[in-house]
């Protein structure tokens, strides 16, 4: 009679249960010296396969096994020495793999991303290019007083990403083989655990190697702001790499090695291998986002603002997991504090603006610091108009309901209904630095000095706003025209102010001798009109020649326009009395200066410097 078909079998498996376990055996570690020396994956490919076979034929044999018997328990612990065995494998493969990637390689061209920053080279230490207009004369104050692409559903599609291939194709296969063998028979733990250290240990590696040092948020905090500017822009570059080169390839190695195995194990290893570094590389955003607000952070803010912005789609991919939801809110949440600092820093450089402190005036009556350094920094908001209009979402808080206050200005919106709320607060702020200005006017003891102040800084921010794109289709040609109004009104008050008394001393009337049979005219009277004229005029010319127009054409249309008063003037008057001086004693003493001597005289004026005490002369 045959034996039953079973009985064959169970002594077939009996048998590679045996062969399995001696295969088994010859590689564990703890007996045999040549398992300690070599590895089964540096072997011939025919030995890994043996191997990957026994330890196969064992879970499959444990697993038909119902009852636990000796055999039962042997194969069990055999199986433990090969897990022990593998996860040594699965290290080594790792471990020989972990070459950094070259960072010339992870040079991305980002057609989206800001182009606020200049960027000499992808990783260089870009120096900070500073603008002596660019100073903060406001901190005084301080202490006084997406356009970013859709999110796509399948990160492979997702056009900025660019995976690179971290291990090579071979070794992942063997990785594959590996884990799947080792989470089947319950390693899943130990499984992930090697993979994320050995991982994560790269990572560290390429965060180095890209700048991004490993630096608490109260480190952040603590760090100088220039220090934190080279630091911010590196982060920019360096998250742009990360995000969407490192992290999504180190979520596709993920994927090879571990997709199909089983529910999420990818996802675990992936989280694994790169939460600590995605938690640090935020950190540094983080820390900026609630640091102390001043005004030369604005644009900073802004660029991290821009670049998370432009991340978030990829962020939202390469993290899409439901264990990745933490980093996601964290993204999202600095994201909206970035948001939010850049509209608190807005709203505080317009009060710091209106209170300026300084008194001391500005020698010459030239542009102001303060000036210089307003519209530099609104010429360089104007930069960022397609983020802050998406930003600034409320008209600014004006003086208009502190009515009767005279410390604060007044703008009315009316007359600038339809611009949109970042315009608005652009005005505000020429309107405040304007009234800001006026105050700082009133210390020239000279009214003529004061009026020239408000004319060179009116003219330099009409200048700033004409020489920005932006900044004048925001302004709007409607206000640049009163701006430009101010600036012409000021000068004419200027002239005014410094020019009738002086042409005044030109006027025919008490001069002429009532009911007298002579000529008709005073030469007492005349004589002290040209002495008086002449004192006058050397005073204006001794000091006015120190006071400073910076703007060239400005200063020329000046000279011009008091040249064009005070020449005829004068040339009508000495030819109308002339002679009667010449006909009378020291005729020199009076008639000092020719036509042309003043008209090279005014081209002396508002150069900032002083000139010899007595004018330039004829030669006689």
């Amino acid at each position: 009679m045959e034996p039953p078909e079973n009985s064959n079998a169970s002594g077939g498996d009996a048998v590679e249960c045996e062969d399995a376990q001696k295969i088994i055996l010859r590689w564990d570690s703890t007996v045999s010296e040549e398992a300690r020396e070599k590895m089964i994956f540096e072997s011939d490919r025919d030995e890994v396969d043996r191997y990957l076979k026994a330890v196969d034929e064992l879970q499959k044999s444990m697993s038909t096994t119902s009852i636990a018997d000796d055999e039962d328990k042997v194969n069990s612990a055999t199986i433990q020495i090969a897990m022990a065995r593998l996860e040594d494998e699965f290290r080594n493969i790792l471990l020989k793999h972990t070459t950094p990637v070259e960072l010339d390689s992870l040079t991305v061209t980002d057609p989206s991303s800001s182009v606020h920053s200049s960027v000499p080279g992808e990783f260089e230490e870009d120096d900070h290019v500073g603008d002596e207009d660019m100073q903060d004369p406001i901190q005084r104050a301080d202490s006084s007083a997406s356009n970013a692409s859709n999110s796509s559903t399948s990160y492979r599609s997702t056009s900025s990403i660019r995976e690179i291939d971290l291990i090579p194709q071979e070794a992942v296969a063997d990785l594959e083989a590996i884990a799947k063998r080792m989470i089947s028979a319950g390693y899943l733990r130990e499984c992930i655990q090697v993979y994320g250290s050995v991982r994560k240990s790269v990572v560290d590696v390429n965060f180095k190697r890209l700048g991004i040092e490993k630096l608490s948020i109260g480190d952040i905090q603590r760090l100088e702001w220039d220090a934190l500017e080279t630091k911010i822009r590196r982060w920019i570059r360096a998250a742009k790499v990360c995000i969407r080169i490192l992290f999504a390839s180190e979520k596709r190695l993920c994927e090879q090695i571990f997709d199909g195995i089983g529910t999420s194990v990818d996802d675990a290893c992936f989280m694994e291998t790169v939460k600590g570094p995605a938690i640090q590389l935020f950190n540094f955003a983080e820390a900026i986002s609630i640091s102390r607000r001043s005004p030369e952070k604005m644009f900073k803010i802004l660029d991290l603002h821009d670049a998370l912005m432009d991340l978030m789609p990829d962020i939202e991919v390469v993290f899409e997991s439901k264990s990745a939801d933490s980093i996601r809110v964290q993204a999202a949440e600095i994201l909206s504090r970035l948001a939010e600092a850049a509209r608190g820093i807005l709203s505080e450089f317009e009060n710091a603006v209106l209170r300026e402190p300084s008194l001391v005036p500005v020698p010459g009556g030239t542009i102001h610091p303060l000036t210089r350094y307003v519209m530099n920094y609104i010429s360089l908001i104007s930069d960022y108009k397609q983020t802050l209009i998406e930003l600034i979402l409320s008209k600014p808080s004006t003086g208009s309901r502190y009515s009767g206050d005279s410390t604060t200005p007044d703008m009315e919106f009316a007359e600038l209904e339809g611009k949109t709320p970042l315009a608005l607060h652009l005005i505000w702020i020429i309107v405040i630095l304007q009234f800001n200005l006026e105050g700082k006017s009133k210390h020239y003891k000279d009214v003529s000095l004061a009026h020239l102040f408000m004319m060179n800084n009116v003219h330099y921010i009409v200048q700033k706003i004409k020489g920005s794109p932006e900044l004048r289709e925001m302004i709007g040609d409607d206000y640049l025209r009163k701006l430009t109004g101010k600036f012409r009104q000021a000068a004419t008050s200027y002239q005014r102010a410094t020019w009738v008394r002086v042409l005044y001393c030109l006027r025919d009337e008490g001069l002429h001798v009532s009911g007298s049979f002579s000529s008709g005219v005073s030469k007492s009277a005349l004589r002290e009109r040209f002495k008086t004229f002449n004192a006058m005029f050397e005073e204006v010319h001794r000091t006015q020649a120190t006071w400073l127009v910076p703007d060239n054409q400005l200063r020329e249309e000046l000279r011009i326009s008091i040249s064009e008063k005070l020449i005829p003037a004068y040339r009508s008057f000495l030819g109308r009395f002339r002679s009667h001086i010449e006909s009378g004693r020291h005729p020199e003493n009076y008639l000092k200066y020719s036509v042309e001597d003043l008209e090279n005289a005014v081209l002396d004026f508002f150069e900032g410097y002083a000139v010899s005490q007595h004018l330039r002369r004829r030669s006689q």
